[in-house]
């Protein structure tokens, strides 16, 4: 007699179905105070968990992811980024860990740009330059915050006003920011801004990653850059306007190596940077998801991916963690103990007639998506 499939597949539906709900069951959104800003103004902790128990923390001061857990290769979820666990060390001492920056990440010479016949001057608050929007940047400023729902994760969406003159910067600028921890542990950021004055544009993430999850130093961690050249500073970590290739040099990451291969090495660019601290021209079209980066852990197992629509990728070495700096988890973060990977436009661009333009006029939508894509080996 013929058997009937009809009463296993039914069982395999059913047990399917209770996975898929269990799956949605599981993916949450939850909001609490965290405290007040210094003009008194609450200041919330949002906490957003995927349907695979991937759990990210963010804050709607400075738009700042707080924490960030990935599963290593043995399914131990750990946090992989620096930062604090309350909200009056932010308010303290904050090396922009986890934050947006801007209205202009990375650096600006001498705090001066001209967009048109007109030249703006902008806070110098790094050495002679400018820095990450200035001594009040977005990462110092409270952002509305909501849930956005989204298929197959969990989002955010954040979004600061800029006004006319904040930090010398031209034009009422407003930025929104979601960031989206997919089922597939992703961490997507997407940006869409407006303007109504030409002003010039270029927010970044800042995460500094570690994906030991324990902590202790990155240079074991193996890097790529999918990126044939890269833009030289001066001793003021300018770029000098040179695109230069990385072949033969200390500064070609096209195949993955260790960070702490060459980092020691004689090589002017990293006396000047005091080890990693520069812009990569990433290989592909601008505007375009390509792929910018890879970063692998190889005690934990973990791997991270990194795609972007930017032109460049800032890799930062944790230079100037000192050991000054208790952490999350009563950790000390001393030299080298995080790394930034920041999607961007160049550096000081706005004084580089030859670098893509960051001018962004009225009636313009400035766009920008990064992805942050883990995994394990």
């Amino acid at each position: 007699m013929k058997k009937s499939l009809f009463f296993p597949m039914t069982i395999l539906y059913i047990i399917s179905l209770l996975k898929t709900c269990q799956q949605e069951v599981n993916a949450r959104f939850e909001m609490k105070t965290w405290g007040k800003s210094s003009d008194t103004e609450n200041v919330n902790l949002y906490t957003l968990e995927n349907s695979r128990g991937a759990r990210m923390q963010v804050t709607n001061y400075g738009a700042i992811i707080v924490s960030l857990t990935m599963p290593d290769k043995n399914g131990k979820y750990e946090d992989i980024v620096l930062g604090y666990d309350n909200l009056e060390d932010y308010l303290k001492v904050n090396p922009y860990f986890g934050a947006i920056v801007g209205r202009f990440g990375n650096r600006i010479a001498f705090g001066k740009f001209s967009i048109g016949e007109t030249e703006y001057q902008v806070p110098v608050n790094s050495g002679e330059n400018h820095l990450h929007g200035g001594f009040e940047g977005f990462d110092k400023v409270l952002w509305s915050a909501r849930e956005k729902p989204v298929d197959r994760g969990v989002a955010i969406e954040l979004i600061y006003n800029s006004p006319d003159g904040e930090m010398g910067y031209p034009g009422n600028f407003t930025l929104m920011v979601t960031y989206t921890l997919t089922d597939d542990n992703e961490l997507i950021i997407d940006y869409q801004g407006s303007t109504d004055q030409a002003t010039i544009v270029n927010p970044t993430h800042h995460s500094y990653f570690n994906l030991t999850g324990n902590y202790g130093t990155i240079l074991n961690h193996r890097l790529m850059i999918n990126a044939e050249q890269y833009t030289p500073v001066n001793n003021l970590l300018i770029p000098t306007g040179e695109i230069a290739p990385v072949d033969g040099t200390p500064m070609d990451f096209r195949k993955a190596k260790e960070i702490g291969r060459d980092i020691q090495l004689d090589f002017e660019q990293l006396t000047f940077g005091f080890g990693y601290d520069h812009n990569w021209v990433l290989s592909g079209k601008l505007g375009k998801m390509k792929l910018a980066a890879t970063l692998f852990e190889p005690v934990s197992g973990r791997l991270m991916e990194v795609f972007t629509t930017e032109p460049g990728i800032q890799f930062y070495s944790g230079n100037f963690l000192d050991g000054t700096i208790t952490g999350k988890y009563d950790v000390i973060y001393n030299y080298r103990d995080g790394l930034c990977l920041e999607a961007q436009h160049f550096p000081d661009s706005p004084n580089k007639p030859d670098f893509p333009s960051v001018v962004l006029n009225p009636g313009e939508i400035y766009t920008q998506k990064t992805v942050y894509k883990f995994s394990t080996r």
